[in-house]
């Protein structure tokens, strides 16, 4: 589909806000809502419309940043010596043969591959120092990860203290934590006579036990470790592969299910054995990892932004089963869009029992041909989400009726509308329908947004005794109110009414994102909050105005303007302000120090005395914009040690300026800048996957 400039800004923001939002439910909520397969498609998606329309890209850009697990709270954080990065991910043989063919134009001589299970747990990465487990950190945010040193030593096959000899003073190496499928049925099982939510799959299920509070629950969740990385540069090993053998007799849970391979042959082989042969494994894989097993063709291939060039994902097709559908369930979102559910015979696919599927929207069922009590097959794309893929019409049954989409609202009784160039049909009682409403309740409680001490369960409880139907009747309950709730005592109560009285420092930006504008996520909300300042100055702003602000398109704007035309949702702000939430910047968040660096478009690249972040947030309250790359538009290149040497050249060929430090605070006025901080992983430098 051919895009004119504003159409494309509108899909540009439109996907990076669905990859955001699925990123941070697969990474801090454990809990996709997009399989692998679909994530990587709207990734490659948004990557080649970033490249047809480069004025658009942005540092904060999915396709520039790797998914963070980080939490707030809870856990303290440390910076990884090198940068957890991520895998790039193919679908087809011809995506690995690309793969082989870009490096050998790159590499002079021959080189192998060391091919490798593709482990479906959590990334962790295990520091030893003097031969004793030191630290033990999640990927985070790829720079930054949360210390899980306590939990980790939970896990029964991570060595407290290394055996063996040789191995140095320091070094950290990276894998997996896994659950393998029977620790994931009981832990399941226990949740369920508990009346808790059961994890979606071993993955998530994983990822939140590492995640716990107490240790001792840790180690009685029955995880495991397998490693695979140790970073280029702290063992002195000519390939990947002996790495991996020393580390072995150190004692560490090293896979053994690797291959050498010589050719694309070789790997294709290596690929087709394992595709059947993990279907008998005790836990989940999802692929083949790739690696140039050379350690000096390792360092010239080098990174992208996020991936090495040295190694790449073969992800295995999808499991597939064939089940009758037994009835058909319309489910309403929290933005009114109705999605079709269907309720099928159990069946068990890829380590867990499948008995609901979605079957995405009215034009996908007319797609599939669907008849009522049809045979249907039955897929988990990226072995996460139930998904109907095909119609067996050999055993459907004589006379089987197509069964009819609602035209009224399941929930509300509402007419369904569905809007020029959406796929769904959508209920506009948006602000009288229950689900929609209990819907945007919790999402306003959420924590990206208001952060407050609830979760549905609490929602559905207050929603169902009437004591709350907008968002700021939370700030009109009273401790006996909350007592009414089934479970609750006084601690409780209490507990919910502080988180409460902390939202009100919540900054503007999260304050927009959690009143839930259809279309304007949490980037969204922070760069609309920033441009215009306050609530009022945003209602009162026109079209042309809205579509002013980077990122914002004709869909978005339009959105806006809807929800500020609606005299409800005029009340509910005023409510809100009343309830003291901070509804303009001034009031907090980030003040601009500036305007120093006003119109100008800034590239950073290396290690500063503040972290890059920080560096970014700096330059913006100043009046600047960040760029991930150097082009005719960059007004200098912010130099810190250990720069990219491909940023320094493009900035050279284009006769872009470049700055160190000094000379950038020498732009800015007295004070504006920190004095020390704590220096960041480097960017372009030493990198390593995982």
């Amino acid at each position: 589909m051919e895009f004119d400039r504003s159409q494309a800004l509108a899909r540009i923001s439109a996907l990076r806000e669905l990859l955001r939002e699925n990123a941070r439910k697969y990474y801090v909520e454990n809990a996709p809502t997009m399989s692998d397969f679909e994530y990587d498609q709207r990734m490659h998606e948004l990557e080649e419309l970033e490249a047809a329309w480069p004025e658009f890209q942005s540092p904060d850009s999915p396709t520039r940043r790797v998914g963070s697990d980080l939490e707030d709270g809870g856990f303290a954080k440390f910076p990884h010596k090198y940068p957890m990065l991520s895998l790039g991910n193919t679908y087809s043989m011809e995506e690995v043969e690309a793969f082989a063919e870009r490096a050998s134009k790159t590499l002079e001589g021959g080189f192998s591959y060391c091919c490798e299970l593709k482990f479906d747990g959590t990334a962790i990465c295990l520091t030893y120092r003097d031969g004793r487990l030191f630290r033990a950190l999640t990927r985070g945010d790829g720079v930054v990860g949360d210390d899980v040193t306590r939990n980790a030593l939970q896990i029964a096959n991570i060595p407290h203290v290394l055996s063996g000899s040789g191995w140095p003073a320091e070094f950290e190496i990276r894998g997996e934590v896994l659950m393998p499928y029977d620790s994931f049925d009981r832990l399941n099982a226990e949740r369920e006579l508990a009346e808790d939510p059961p994890f979606a799959n071993p993955r998530n299920a994983a990822s939140g036990s590492l995640k716990l509070q107490d240790p001792a629950e840790v180690g009685r969740r029955g995880l495991f470790c397998t490693l695979y990385h140790i970073p280029v540069g702290q063992v002195d090993f000519p390939t990947h592969d002996e790495a991996l053998r020393a580390a072995a007799e150190w004692g560490l849970p090293v896979s053994a299910d690797r291959r050498i391979c010589r050719n694309i042959g070789e790997i294709e082989d290596f690929i087709a054995h394992w595709d059947t042969a993990r279907k008998s494994l005790p836990y989940a894989t999802d692929g083949i990892v790739i690696k140039i097993n050379e350690m000096d063709c390792q360092r010239a291939l080098g990174y992208t932004a996020k991936s090495p060039r040295w190694a790449v994902a073969y992800k295995f097709k999808a499991e597939q089963a064939l089940t009758p559908v037994l009835s058909i369930d319309y489910q309403v979102g929290r933005t009114g869009a109705v999605t079709p559910v269907a309720n099928l015979s159990p069946v068990f696919i890829s380590g867990t029992m499948v008995r609901r599927a979605t079957l995405v929207n009215a034009d996908q069922m007319e797609a599939l041909d669907l008849h009522e009590g049809d045979w249907v097959y039955v897929e988990k794309g990226g072995e996460i989400i139930p998904k109907i893929t095909a119609v067996e019409p050999s055993r459907r049954a004589p006379g089987a009726r197509k069964p009819a989409f609602p035209t009224l609202c399941p929930d509300c009784g509402t007419p369904l509308v569905r809007e020029e160039g959406e796929a769904k049909w959508f209920c506009p009682n948006s602000l009288g329908c229950p689900t929609q409403v209990k819907g945007r309740l919790i999402h306003f409680l959420s924590r990206k947004a208001m952060n407050v001490l609830a979760g549905e369960a609490t929602v559905e409880q207050l929603y169902s005794l009437g004591l709350v139907r907008t968002p700021s009747d939370f700030y009109s309950l009273r401790r006996e109110d909350l007592l009414r709730l089934e479970g609750w005592k006084e601690r409780s109560a209490e507990r919910f009414l502080q988180s409460l009285r902390e939202s009100r420092e919540v900054p503007f930006e999260r304050v927009l994102f959690a009143v839930g504008i259809r279309f304007v996520g949490e980037t969204t909300a922070r760069d609309v909050a920033r441009h215009f300042g306050s609530v009022e100055a945003l209602a009162a702003a026109s079209r042309e105005e809205l579509l002013a602000v980077p990122e914002v398109g004709e869909v978005i704007a339009d959105s806006i303007l809807r929800f500020f035309a609606d005299p409800r949702n005029g009340d509910e702000i005023r409510r809100l302000r009343e309830a003291g939430l901070r509804l303009s910047v001034g009031e907090s968040g980030p003040a601009q120090h500036s305007d120093a660096l006003a119109g100008k478009v800034i590239v950073i690249s290396g290690n500063f005395s503040i972290s890059r972040d920080a560096m970014k947030a700096l330059i913006e309250a100043n009046g600047g914009k960040n760029s991930g790359s150097v082009s005719g538009k960059t007004a200098f290149l912010l130099a810190g040690s250990k720069p990219g040497p491909e940023k320094i050249r493009k900035a050279g060929e284009l006769g872009v300026p470049v700055l160190d430090e000094a000379a950038f605070r020498a732009l800015l006025p007295e004070g504006a800048l920190p004095e020390s901080e704590t220096p960041a992983a480097p960017e372009d430098g030493q990198l390593s996957l995982f």
